[in-house]
């Protein structure tokens, strides 16, 4: 189930970062009374109800502007409206309604998502002054005086947006239809594959980096299952991006990785592996997502002897962190092994959702204290009680210690080993928990 995502928008200066700095509980967005400072939109997690949701923090919006870089705060403010599930957007009650707030307004209304407005800088408790009431002439459903510098009225604010996320299962139940994402730096060949796959020329491809600027579904059945594919924007690092469109497709990628089921993180065999491959790969292994690395363009290596086994140990070298996804050498130009590519994508998605019985799970654990036993320090040994597991996609499991500062990361590496050896989960991360007797959440 992939996450709500909440947009701020709204003039300079209202009150945009504040919010978003209150919301996420650390100063993550650069506050200051010069309007424009925040240039850049951030994103960063938040939760509200027991409901984890995506925040989007963005440059203020001037419907009417020469400036150049106003002009990009702009677009990279319509672009995280279209991304967001719902709108937060930011008045200002010491402002008053100006004629800005009623273009953007209308912009929201347009958009067609849902949008709460926040009248920020109600600084005093009680009923709200009668310059409060002044902004139901937006023609939004709902307003909510709030402080965001005092923290007053964030709650309801809060309550009014969480009523208009997606339920749980909505969006998660497409039947049997597996949703791929195919991330990577720009040029990796994503556009290429995901024509390849689906047979057309869907998506522009050229030999100039960053040319998708958007993330593309498309849907395709073959004998392996159905999958919708989604085609993202390159992934670079954000030193790297100097042209701002580029830069704002960032998001759309981030929120593609939410809503996969696989992502197929793709490497361009004719440069090697980069940095930036493995970040893109870490955004998709904390995600929790299985995954696929797929090494594109092997057509245009030169082969030898053992050279695909001599590229698998770089590979599952430079990707430790993530030695549970397999790696398929495949050429989107050509069609090579691309059935195989199928074949692994299926395997982790199931292993995602594969779940095991307590009692079957606690065999395994008994075999596995038995063969290496849990570690002390100072003469206390660690004791694991039982074990079980609490969630899939990916599989999460917990173990009921005694204490948990006496376990080491290489004893839960040992243990999460022992669950691939004995069960596979090949291409998905596992979860390993410990939690103490009494703990909350035990039951």
């Amino acid at each position: 189930m992939s996450k709500p995502v909440v947009a701020i928008v709204g003039r300079p200066n209202v009150g945009k970062s504040s919010l978003f700095n209150t919301l996420y509980g650390e100063r993550i967005s650069i506050v200051h009374d010069t309007p424009g400072v925040t240039r850049d939109r951030l994103y960063a997690e938040a939760n509200w109800r027991g409901r984890d949701f995506i925040m989007i923090d963005t440059g203020g919006i001037e419907p009417e502007t020469d400036d150049v870089i106003t002009r990009n705060m702009r677009l990279q403010a319509e672009i995280a409206i279209e991304t967001s599930d719902v709108i937060i957007f930011m008045c200002d009650i010491q402002a008053g309604l100006t004629a800005a707030d009623e273009e953007i307004a209308v912009m929201l209304r347009k958009s067609g998502r849902p949008v709460v407005c926040a009248v920020n800088k109600v600084d005093k408790i009680g009923d709200p002054p009668a310059e409060f009431y002044e902004f139901y002439n937006l023609g939004l459903d709902d307003c909510i005086s709030l402080s965001a510098s005092h923290r007053l009225g964030i709650g309801e604010l809060l309550d009014a947006v969480f009523a208009y996320f997606p339920s749980e299962s909505e969006g998660s139940d497409d039947g049997d239809t597996v949703r791929v994402a195919l991330i990577g730096r720009p040029n990796a060949g994503k556009s290429s594959l995901a024509n390849k796959i689906i047979g057309e020329e869907r998506s522009i491809v050229s030999d100039i980096a960053g040319t998708t600027r958007d993330t593309i579904d498309s849907y395709v059945e073959n004998k392996h299952g159905r999958f919708t594919i989604i085609d993202t924007a390159g992934m670079r690092k954000k030193g790297k991006i100097e042209d701002k469109v580029e830069k704002y497709s960032m998001v759309r990628a981030l929120a593609a990785v939410e809503r996969a089921d696989v992502c197929v993180i793709l490497i361009d065999a004719s440069v090697g592996i980069t940095e930036q491959d493995t970040r893109v790969a870490g955004i998709a292994h904390n995600a929790g997502k299985p995954s696929v690395i797929a090494i594109n363009k092997w057509d245009l290596i030169s082969k030898e002897t053992g050279t695909l086994e001599q590229m698998t140990k770089i590979v599952k070298e430079r990707f430790a962190f993530m030695d549970y996804a397999p790696v398929v050498f495949l050429s989107a130009k050509t069609g090579q092994r691309i059935d195989r590519l199928f074949e692994k994508i299926k395997v982790a998605c199931e292993s995602s959702k594969k779940r095991l019985t307590t009692g079957v799970f606690n065999d395994m654990l008994s075999e596995a204290i038995a063969v290496v036993p849990t570690p002390q320090d100072k003469g206390r040994h660690l004791k694991i009680y039982y074990g079980t597991q609490i969630a899939v996609c990916p599989p999460t499991f917990a173990l009921f210690v005694n204490n948990k500062e006496l376990s080491h990361f290489s004893y839960e590496r040992y243990i999460e080993n022992q669950i691939r050896a004995n069960f596979g989960f090949e291409g998905t991360p596992i979860r390993l928990y410990l939690r103490e007797k009494g703990e909350k959440g035990e039951s």
